[in-house]
Formats: structure tokens, C-alpha cells, sequence
């Protein structure tokens, strides 16, 4: 029993040791950064690897530098034209400086989220429906620019914004339908337009150059005639050329004098 209580100081010491140990030791993966605090104050970025802290003096909080996934809850937006719109995102990020991620901003995801919000709301609200549905490319551009800008001070870099849905009450749907028919109505008539004015220019072309030779006029009656016959169940009416009448008019009045 001596022995035993000789032993106990010594087994807590080694405790102790042992705690003040895995205390001191941190071990941050290649992804991980330590921003460390020595009695409060911000004393540098550690990692990754194996950090040594003192302990009770130095604090470490640790920052994961990998891409992360941010949703944007779905948000009412107002077009420029005055539709009511629900729409939704997404955002990519990552921090670039550990320490300004810390010490900048008490929780840059709570943040991020909040100003993603936002401006998603401010961007959208400046354009049109039709620009919402067409031009996603160039708005999530815009917002990236300006959550980067913005988040640059918290260390945060935004790479990627992507609206996911912009969703429309069913009236307006049915709106955007009949002018979607309209629109493609109006093209058809258009093209029909077009068409028909480049075969009446093609018509007055051809009048001009027949015009030119009345042998080609008589071979293209021939040449309608044979096509006419072809098809074996018409009525062929052959045209009387007026200058014919005029001639056999002509030789007659001869023969009678």
C-alpha cells in the first residue's frame, strides 16, 4: 500500500502531462490552415502539418481552404417590367487568407449568405423577364463581380454564381406563351414577305430579258406547252399571236384589191 501511494504522484503528473500534450500537439491536413492567438493577440497562420501550441496561452481555430457550396435560398424579385419572380442560385467560393476570414468577419458563411441574398435581389431587379430567361450567363457574371468585390475584404474569393430556377406564376406563363405564338407568327409573315418579294423581283428580271428577244417569249410558249401536254388529261388552248392576225389581216386586204 506504501508502494501504491508512492506511485500516485507520479501517475498524475504523467496525466498531466499527457493532457498538457494532446493539448499542445495540433495536426492540420494539406486543406487546413491554424490561425493561431497567443494570449488573445492574432500571432500568425499555421499549417498544414504538426503545430505546437502552448497550452492555455495560444488558442488555434482552424480554416478549411477548400471550394464550398453555398445555396442561395429562393428569393421575390420584382423585374424591371414589373413581374413577380421567385428565383434561386448558387454559389461557389473559397478563402484565399485565413486570417482575414477569422478575424475580419465573425461567420463568413452566415455572411456570405446574406449578401448573396441581396444582391441577387438587386442584380435581378434592374433587368427584365425576358433578360432573366435569355441572359443568365451575363447575370451570373454580374453578381460574381460584385459578391467578389464585396468579399474580398473577409479573404473570401467567389468563383462561380449559377441561377438555378427562376420560377413564374401560371398566368404569366400562359402570357409568355401567346407571345412566344405571336412572336412566331409575325416571323412567318415576314419570311413570307421576303419570299415573295424576291420572286417578284426575280419575275420583273425575267420579263426584262424576254423582253428583249420575242423569239424567247414564243420558245417559252413552246416550252410551257410541252410540259402542259405531259400530263395527258388537259385541254391545250394555243395562244394566237396578235402579230400573226395583223399579218394575215394584211394579206388579205391585198388579195381583194
Amino acid at each position: 500500500m506504501a508502494i501504491v501511494g508512492n506511485l500516485v504522484p507520479y501517475l498524475a503528473a504523467i496525466i498531466i502531462l499527457l493532457v498538457i500534450i494532446a493539448y499542445a500537439i495540433r495536426i492540420l491536413r494539406e486543406y487546413e490552415r491554424g490561425v493561431v492567438f497567443t494570449l488573445g493577440r492574432f500571432t500568425g497562420v499555421k499549417g498544414p502539418g504538426l503545430i505546437l501550441l502552448v497550452p492555455y496561452a495560444q488558442q488555434m481555430m482552424r480554416v478549411d481552404l477548400r471550394t464550398r457550396v453555398l445555396d442561395v435560398p429562393s428569393q421575390d424579385v420584382i423585374s424591371r417590367d414589373n413581374v413577380s419572380v421567385r428565383v434561386s442560385a448558387v454559389i461557389y467560393f473559397r478563402i484565399l487568407d485565413a486570417e482575414r476570414s477569422v478575424i475580419q468577419v465573425e461567420d463568413f458563411m452566415a455572411a456570405t449568405s446574406q449578401l448573396a441574398q441581396t444582391t441577387l435581389r438587386s442584380v435581378l431587379g434592374k433587368h427584365d423577364l425576358d433578360e432573366m430567361l435569355a441572359e443568365r450567363d451575363k447575370l451570373n457574371e454580374d453578381i460574381q463581380k460584385i459578391l467578389d468585390v464585396q468579399t474580398d475584404a473577409w479573404g473570401i474569393k467567389v468563383a462561380t454564381v449559377e441561377i438555378k430556377h427562376v420560377d413564374i406564376n401560371e398566368s404569366m406563363i400562359r402570357a409568355i406563351a401567346r407571345q412566344a405564338e405571336a412572336e412566331r407568327e409575325r416571323r412567318a409573315k415576314v419570311i413570307n414577305a421576303e419570299g415573295e418579294q424576291q420572286a417578284a423581283a426575280k419575275l420583273l428580271e425575267a420579263a426584262q430579258i424576254l423582253a428583249q428577244q420575242p423569239e424567247a417569249m414564243q420558245l417559252r410558249y413552246l416550252s410551257t406547252l410541252n410540259v402542259i401536254a405531259a400530263e395527258g388529261h388537259s385541254t391545250i388552248v394555243f395562244p394566237f399571236p396578235i402579230e400573226l392576225a395583223n399579218l394575215l389581216a394584211t394579206g388579205t386586204g391585198s388579195s381583194s384589191r
